[in-house]
């Protein structure tokens, strides 16, 4: 028997309607939210998380709002969920963190050669030469990072990664074809919108900073971002083995797993579009879906929504760029350790961003905040690519402890706007976390698990256990039919910013 689970902290009760499914009711008007999540999932689901759901489903054009299970308190709208949107943008439920996203390059090295504690120490200290860690670090705080110009990174924003681009920055150019999107391009489909939109906004005090945020192309930031060494177990179904086939995944090899998005440039764009929607609201008077300011939008059309999408273009450019030259310095640093070692991109797929796409035979803005999108083999929109029959990778972080997975869409995930987790999900907010763990038992486990870091002290708020139990999250989408498991990612190494978290 189904019977509605309520979270401790919730006023809110989730109607169960399958294993790993439920509905959150909204008001009389409004059809509920849909839910993915087991009953273990669902009491990870507190009052606030519910809420902003609630709030961002009411939202003046929303059509449809889902609830994935990694989901908690956001900016606006809570991390993991999609939310649809035929005749609105929101800023909130994309972030301030513009396209953040994950990639993961695939190398032929064998796993058993990165055994060694010291090789896979002198692999860190590589990667750390090329790919600064830490809020504010650009390439100018690493001796092996490429130099962008301001010019260099004007191309950047504008173009995405095209092949002018990559050759540029000594990015193999084939890996734009390896994107879920390389480029984007203005609110009119044009690249001259966003050289206009930016020639104006390199004119305004918030951009003055520009090449210095330039200069962090190639970087990682803080809080929640990583590169991780990976090695590769592919899952014994026949799916699996002929799905990982067409990814280029490699069993038992080492593989590297980057998390990231557009660092301060994306944090300046956004932020910027706060301040100038928020200052529109208060002057037209026009009141915030559940009284939330983070929940501005814009109707598709007005100058306002123009100015966005073309901002969240520029943005996304960049943590395109930014994706793509991580990896091919973190190569560099592999063939520094392993001359001769031989790399390519897995996939990049992003889950901060709102992309056109057809919701119940509309075209919609699908905003996909800690969402990743998950079309399945036969999906319109695959066809011509080389994922047209198995449907694209899709890539989840789960802890350093607990390893990460590569899944690929099923069929039911058009229950779900096409979108499924952006990984396990935290549990405990950064303080709560610092205050409740033990820095010597975090350190101590990671060191049982034989997976090092570049930190002294691994950072508390970014401990396993500051995060939901990702096998509970995995156990969920594969239950609701969402997606099916391809490969489980171990990790051996962990690059992440030790001195500060800021997310």
């Amino acid at each position: 028997m189904n019977r509605p689970s309520k979270p401790p902290t919730s006023k809110h009760t989730l109607i169960p309607t399958g294993e790993a499914t439920a509905l959150l009711p909204v008001d009389d008007h409004t059809p509920p939210i849909k839910v993915i999540g087991n009953e273990a999932i669902r009491q990870t689901f507190d009052d606030v998380c519910l809420q902003q759901a609630i709030n961002s489903r009411k939202a003046p054009g929303v059509s449809q709002l889902v609830l994935n299970p990694d989901a908690h308190l956001g900016y606006g709208a809570p991390v993991g969920c999609a939310m649809a949107s035929a005749t609105h943008i929101y800023p909130g439920p994309v972030g301030v963190d513009i396209k953040c996203s994950m990639s993961l390059l695939q190398l032929d090295l064998e796993a058993d050669a990165i055994e060694d504690r010291k090789v896979r120490r002198a692999l860190i200290s590589a990667i750390c030469q090329r790919t600064p860690t830490g809020a504010g670090k650009g390439q100018r705080n690493v001796a092996k990072a490429r130099s962008v110009s301001k010019t260099m990174g004007k191309q950047v924003v504008v173009e995405g990664a095209s092949a002018s681009v990559c050759e540029a920055l000594g990015i193999p150019v084939a890996w734009a074809e390896r994107c879920e999107d390389s480029f984007h391009v203005g609110h009119d489909e044009t690249r001259d919108a966003l050289q206009n939109r930016l020639d104006w906004l390199l004119k305004q005090r918030h951009m003055s900073n520009f090449s210095d945020k330039m200069s962090q192309l190639g970087s990682y930031g803080g809080g929640n971002h990583f590169g991780e060494c990976e090695v590769v177990d592919i899952g014994k179904t026949d799916q699996a083995q002929s799905t990982a086939e067409v990814f280029g995944l490699q069993q038992d090899r080492v593989a590297f797993l980057s998390h990231c998005g557009s660092r301060g440039f994306g944090h300046n764009l956004a932020t910027g579009q706060f301040k100038a929607l928020q200052s529109k609201f208060e002057k037209w008077k026009i009141p915030y879906p559940g009284q939330d300011r983070e929940l501005v939008y814009a109707p598709l059309g007005t100058v306002e929504a123009d100015n966005y999408l073309d901002d969240m273009a520029l943005g996304a450019n960049f943590a395109t760029v930014n994706h793509l030259l991580i990896n091919a310095l973190v190569l560099e640093a592999f063939q520094e350790v392993f001359p001769g070692v031989q790399g390519y991109l897995v996939y990049f797929i992003s889950h901060n961003i709102a992309r056109k796409e057809i919701v119940n035979n509309q075209p919609s803005w699908v905003h996909r905040k800690g969402a990743t999108r998950a079309f399945p083999g036969g999906h319109h929109a695959l066809k011509g690519t080389i994922f047209e029959d198995t449907g694209h990778p899709i890539l989840l972080p789960g802890n350093p402890r607990d390893g990460s997975a590569v899944m690929v869409g099923e069929s039911g995930a058009a229950e779900s706007c096409y979108s499924v987790n952006h990984g396990a999900g935290r549990v405990l907010g950064r303080r709560h976390a610092k205050r409740v763990l033990d820095q010597k038992v975090v350190d101590q486990d990671l060191n049982e698990h034989d997976v090092l870091s570049n930190c002294r002290t691994y950072p508390l708020d970014e401990a396993p256990d500051a995060y939901k139990d990702f096998n509970e999250v995995l156990r969920s989408v594969k239950s609701a039919g969402l997606a099916s498991e391809v490969a489980r990612l171990k990790a051996r190494f962990v690059i992440k910013d030790g001195s500060k978290a800021d997310d």
